[in-house]
């Protein structure tokens, strides 16, 4: 059977070839991105402690399920994968309780010895870390403690005094 140009064949073909032409069109412009062909990004949080505190430590992009992290304020800590990809490694580690004050280096490393590395800094500040409720308590004097004691009284009283008021008119 001879062939026939596109306009002659029946409209499911035409349309048929129209959808598989802009497929390959929009394949063609899409953009290809290969999976952690950047170098990886890590963070440490917060990224201020105090010795002894604990900090968080995230690194994406590595493309593998093992990782390290390592620094002089808290030594070497393995990182486990957050998800089945593995696009993220997280750990945490405790700041040694007698750490110097000052910046500290911490290293990312992907996958075993040799693996993509990226630094990020950590600073270590001088007092011990603050517990409990943040120091929220320390800074309200006994007088506005009693206070709000009072007004919170008063309005659990008022709301009291109002429903068996309006239970009465009813």
């Amino acid at each position: 059977m001879p062939a026939t140009p596109l306009a002659a064949q029946p409209p499911n073909r035409r349309l048929l070839a129209r959808v598989a032409a802009a497929t390959l069109v929009l394949a063609a412009a899409t953009p290809v991105t290969v999976a952690h062909a950047a170098s990886p990004s890590a963070g440490v949080s917060p990224t201020a402690v105090a010795p002894g505190g604990r900090v968080s430590l995230n690194v994406t992009g590595c493309g593998t399920k093992t990782g390290t992290a390592s620094s002089s304020a808290f030594g070497d800590v393995r990182l486990t994968p957050g998800n089945l990809e593995a696009t993220n490694l997280f750990g945490s580690a405790t700041v040694f309780s007698n750490a110097n004050s000052g910046a500290y280096t911490v290293t990312f490393e992907c996958g075993g010895a040799g693996g993509q590395r990226v630094t990020v800094a950590l600073q270590v500040a001088s007092g011990a870390a603050r517990g409990g409720l943040g120091g929220s308590v320390g800074a309200m004097s006994p007088g506005q403690i009693a206070l709000g004691g009072t007004l919170a009284a008063g309005a659990l009283g008022a709301g009291i005094w109002i429903l068996r008021r309006r239970s009465r008119l009813t």
